[in-house]
């Protein structure tokens, strides 16, 4: 459940498509243009590469290829990391590319760092290539990249118009991810033509109005398809988008107020408050808009498949969009491992990489290193 580690899970941590009652999705974490390095950064004990790059204002991915860090969640404390800037600066603007040049994607990119690197805009790549509205690409393509000076791509034909909008009626185990998915529009368009809240939340029964597929989903992605040497599927990836839009669209607690919550909700469910907040911190640092490349969601960091075993185990539908059932379903599933595991380390390490991986193959070695940091965290929170 970790976003900075999205080894896929067994169990509990499998990614799959959308559960629950929200859009769940996979999120990837894009990277940024190239920029110059602005300082060296020492690692803490409790860090992660994601809660680094976002208190530097940079990506977890940036920082891992400018480190040529094979495995980014290999950090340890005392290790120091070149951090870089921001932006670049305005005397390193990058030199527009001319009209029409070629690229050939690399394993780790993102339309974004190909257009920064170019001196040209994500927009401009995926009209000059035909790319999708998610921008997917793969290791191997080769791009058409266009310059900031060159025309731009003549507009694509417009797609016939869809119908005013259909009406769907809800059945049980639907999620508006999946009804959207059906009739080819996206989450916002059926959350906007029905007037649902923000975490889109639907009842079996209730008639909903389906608008057609013209509604454009954004060019850009906020989050990628690549991650530590993994591809994820494009399924997953526009899910993990549209999770992390309905997120940041919605507005999140302070980390300060997450915390307080994961504490308290520990203490009612009979967990220790530590070690929730241990896991909190090291899944998501409290961020409740976190979105992992495996599609965990939310301050707990819980996967679609993990979300329906905690629904079950709590008895109720649980909304891993909502930050007060996000932190209950993590607690609800912390509690089980810590009941049914030998000890306290395995049951950390069966959070983080699977119960049922953690006893066909043991301890991977990141998840030792999790366990051990979350053990260490833990005496900050007790």
């Amino acid at each position: 459940m970790s976003a900075t580690t999205p080894r896929p899970r067994t169990t509990t941590r499998v990614a799959t498509g959308a559960g629950a009652t929200l859009a769940l999705a996979t999120v990837a974490l894009a990277a940024t243009g190239t920029a110059g390095h602005a300082a060296d950064y020492t690692v803490r004990e409790g860090d992660t590469l994601t809660s680094i790059a976002k208190r530097s204002g940079t990506t977890a991915s940036r920082i891992a290829r400018d480190n040529a860090m094979s495995d980014p969640s290999r950090i340890r404390a005392g290790q120091v990391l070149r951090l870089p800037d921001t932006a670049p600066p305005a005397t390193a603007a990058p030199r527009p590319a001319p009209a029409g040049a070629s690229y050939v994607v690399r394993t780790g990119d993102t339309v974004s760092a190909i257009a920064s690197r170019h001196g040209t805009t994500v927009a401009a790549v995926v009209a000059a290539n035909g790319l999708d509205a998610r921008a997917f690409i793969r290791a191997g393509q080769t791009l058409t990249i266009p310059g900031t000076g060159s025309p731009q791509p003549a507009a694509a034909p417009a797609a016939a118009p869809a119908s005013a909008g259909s009406t769907y009626t809800v059945r049980t185990g639907d999620t508006v991810s999946a009804i959207a998915s059906r009739h080819g529009t996206t989450v916002a368009a059926v959350v906007a033509a029905n007037g649902l809240d923000a975490r889109a939340f639907i009842r079996a029964g209730q008639k909903l109005t389906v608008p057609g597929s013209t509604a454009a989903a954004p060019a850009t992605q906020l989050v990628g398809n690549t991650f530590a040497g993994r591809t994820y599927s494009a399924d997953v990836v526009g899910a993990a988008n549209q999770n992390k839009a309905t997120l940041l669209a919605a507005g999140a607690p302070s980390r300060a107020d997450m915390q307080a919550k994961v504490a308290t909700t520990a203490r009612a469910m009979g967990v220790d408050a530590a070690l929730a907040q241990a896991v909190a911190h090291q899944e998501s640092g409290f961020d409740h808009t976190a979105v992992s490349p495996a599609n965990a969601i939310g301050t707990m960091q819980v996967i679609p498949s993990s979300g329906e075993w905690a629904s079950q185990l709590v008895g109720r539908q649980l909304d891993l969009l909502s930050p007060d059932d996000n932190v209950v379903a993590g607690v609800a599933i912390l509690r089980s491992l810590v009941r049914t595991s030998p000890d306290l380390p395995t049951a950390i390490a069966s959070y983080y990489q699977g119960a049922s991986s953690v006893k066909r193959n043991g301890m991977y070695a990141d998840t030792r290193r999790y366990v051990a940091n979350v053990q260490t965290l833990m005496t900050r929170f007790g």
